[in-house]
C-alpha cells in the first residue's frame, strides 16, 4: 500500500522559484521560496492574521 503525500503543490511561478504548497491534512496554506543554495516557508495568512485554509473534502472510511 502506497502512503499517500500530505502536501500538494497548488500554484507555482517560475520566476523567483515561488510555490504554494496546501497541507491536506489541516487544509493550511504555505508559501514556499526558493532562492540559490536557500529558501523560506511560511504561512499564508488571512487579512485578520488567521491561516488561510483550503477546505479538505473528508474521506469516507
Amino acid at each position: 500500500m502506497a502512503k499517500e503525500k500530505r502536501f500538494e503543490k497548488i500554484y507555482s511561478q517560475d520566476l523567483g522559484g515561488v510555490t504554494v504548497w496546501v497541507d491536506k491534512t489541516t487544509g493550511v496554506n504555505y508559501l514556499y521560496v526558493s532562492s540559490g543554495y536557500g529558501g523560506g516557508l511560511s504561512p499564508l495568512l488571512n487579512r485578520d492574521g488567521t491561516p488561510m485554509i483550503t477546505p479538505i473534502p473528508r474521506k469516507d472510511p
